[in-house]
């Protein structure tokens, strides 16, 4: 076996020496980190900002799903007629009252679509709006209190519930004017 040099052994303990003050100047950050957790998930569904959105939706397409509502009750009602008179009816004017209801049933199929996909488009841009309202409100608590960091708590284990930001961040959401 090789005998290192005088120089090469200087180098290999000033190495381990600079890892060794590595470590304990990370342990020491370490152990001056402040950590924090919040249930998402409970702020979101607890905010007057999710509520607000959620009524805007409400008000926003409730009136047009009452009137896709009413238009499916109308469309049943016609097929049921249709059964009903079939055997009083002639064929051609059976096959007339099929295409017309098929016709009526499509148009229907594509509105309901359209005002579905409508719906979800706004309900994805005002959650987004909540979430980063959220996002911002507990990155500005989490500086203005100095914490290093703040988790969700989904991918946790465990944390002890000293470090539950929850319910000072929901104060904070409820104070905060609902756009």
């Amino acid at each position: 076996m090789k005998r290192l040099s005088r120089s090469h052994s200087v180098v290999w303990m000033i190495a381990a020496g600079m890892l060794v003050m590595g470590l304990a100047t990370a342990g020491a950050r370490a152990a001056a980190m402040k950590i924090g957790v919040v249930n998402y998930g409970v702020l979101v569904q607890s905010s007057p900002q999710y509520k607000a959105a959620i009524a805007a939706l409400r008000s926003e397409f409730l009136p047009k799903q009452k009137q896709l509502q009413a238009e499916a009750k109308t469309l049943q009602l016609k097929q049921q007629k249709l059964q009903r008179n079939q055997a009083t009816m002639t064929q051609d004017q059976v096959a007339q009252a099929e295409l017309d209801l098929r016709e009526k049933v499509e148009s229907f199929r594509q509105e309901s679509g359209k005002v579905q996909e409508a719906l979800n488009t706004r309900r994805n841009e005002l959650f987004t709006k909540v979430q980063n309202s959220i996002a911002l409100i507990v990155q500005n608590y989490a500086k203005q209190h100095g914490f290093t960091l703040v988790m969700m708590n989904d991918g946790v284990i465990y944390a002890d519930p000293a470090l539950d930001l929850t319910p000072s961040i929901l104060r904070i959401l409820k104070a905060s004017p609902a756009k």
